[in-house]
């Protein structure tokens, strides 16, 4: 039994196995950069046996300071509108891709709760994709629940998302 049954039980690990084994069909990579999530959808990803086939790595990108320096988001966009929002989320998959060399960047952002952050009400989040041959796909995500479960319903939009992504581009 995986360790990360409390992230979504059977259906996430389902998830990551199926992008796992679709990565690997296709020899294509993943990378993730992980704010709200902090390192879940890696910890997921990294569960499934092959894993170390696709997984290039990962960012916990807490800190806008990190967001900034190590994954490329615009300083600007973090001063004026903060790190929840589509555009922050679509850099950080971008910023994570190129940082890595994958093939594939998966990125989350947004506020987990009790409280609000920066004036955004919790369950705020958004998922993106970046696949090198076209503009990050972008989810936004308004979810409801504890803290833990809007972790868990993020890191399934963002396995969802990156499945989605890859068939639909590359054509599969």
């Amino acid at each position: 039994m995986s360790p990360f049954r409390n992230m979504g039980g059977l259906d996430n690990e389902k998830r990551a196995i199926e992008l796992v084994q679709l990565l690997r069909a296709h020899g294509l990579t993943v990378a993730t950069a992980e704010s709200l999530t902090g390192g879940l959808v890696s910890a997921v990803i990294v569960d499934v046996p092959g894993a170390s086939d696709v997984l290039r790595g990962a960012v916990v990108a807490y800190a806008n300071e990190i967001k900034r320096d190590v994954l490329g988001v615009d300083a600007e966009l973090l001063a004026e509108r903060g790190a929840i929002n589509a555009t922050t989320a679509a850099q950080m998959a971008v910023g994570i891709r190129n940082l890595m060399g994958s093939d594939v960047g998966i990125s989350t952002t947004g506020v987990a709760g009790p409280d609000p952050a920066d004036g955004v009400q919790p369950g705020t989040a958004y998922v993106a994709c970046s696949w090198a041959r076209d503009d990050p796909a972008i989810r936004a995500l308004r979810l409801e629940g504890t803290r833990a479960q809007v972790r868990t319903q993020v890191v399934t939009r963002a396995l969802e998302l990156a499945h989605a992504t890859i068939r639909q581009t590359s054509g599969i």
